[in-house]
């Protein structure tokens, strides 16, 4: 099977996103994605369908609790209708029947909210590279290929001692937290010690999810806070995360 040259370009992106804040976080941050243009954001699948009979769109990012309907019931319409158009779920809904029903429908992906740039990038490019797929398959293998695309690789280990479930716990911490913590705060609210808040700290800082800086007391040595990263260095409080 021969592939293109590269991530198509000009994929025209519609953002179906009740949340206006959101919405404009999502369109700028495929607006920063190579190959991808953001047509419009729209707040309802009344809009949506307005902005898909004007204008031509290869994508749809697609929230699923739209104040005027379901999303998934949606997607499930264009394909009735025979519309072309892909469709990106992105949506804080962590329901595993609902995963299925997407895949069910031909969904590309999914994205669980709360997510920073990275993520959804990471998402687009695997899309386009499935998207420009080209020729005829000389066998399993082949196909194999093309589907892998849109997978994305396996989690990279985490270091010895550290475990993903205590990891999410205090990344969704920082995350809920606009001011930062400290290790201690970290350890109150994640039920751990101090020591191993600080080491779950600092991963999120050495896999650039985090940043840490020295908050300067009255008396004593600065103690280190640690702040969210968005993907454009904001801290949580201006990030998508939030979303």
């Amino acid at each position: 099977m021969s592939a293109g040259p590269g991530p198509v370009a000009d994929v025209r992106v519609l953002v179906v996103e009740d949340d206006p804040v959101a919405a404009a976080a999502h369109a700028l941050y495929v607006g920063r994605v190579p190959g991808f243009t953001a047509v419009a954001t729209v707040h309802s699948l009344a809009e949506a369908t307005r902005a898909l009979e004007r204008t031509r769109v290869d994508l749809l990012l697609l929230d699923l609790g739209l104040p005027d309907g379901n999303g998934l019931r949606f997607a499930r319409g264009l394909r009735a209708a025979g519309h072309p158009v892909d469709v990106i779920v992105v949506t804080s809904a962590r329901d595993l029947a609902v995963v299925r029903e997407s895949v069910s429908l031909g969904v590309v992906q999914y994205v669980l909210k709360p997510f920073a740039f990275p993520t959804l990038r990471d998402r687009l490019l695997r899309y386009a590279e499935f998207r420009a797929a080209a020729g005829e398959a000389a066998g399993q293998d082949d196909v194999d290929r093309a589907l892998a695309t849109l997978r994305p690789p396996r989690p990279a280990e985490l270091p010895k001692g550290l475990s993903a479930p205590t990891l999410d716990r205090v990344a969704a911490l920082l995350r809920a937290a606009p001011e930062g913590l400290t290790a201690a705060g970290a350890a109150e609210a994640a039920g751990t010690s101090r020591i191993t808040a600080r080491r779950y700290l600092e991963h999120l800082v050495d896999t650039g999810r985090a940043a840490r800086a020295p908050r300067y007391g009255q008396v004593g040595r600065p103690e280190l806070h640690y702040r969210w990263l968005g993907a454009t260095g904001q801290t949580a409080a201006g990030s998508v995360s939030k979303v």
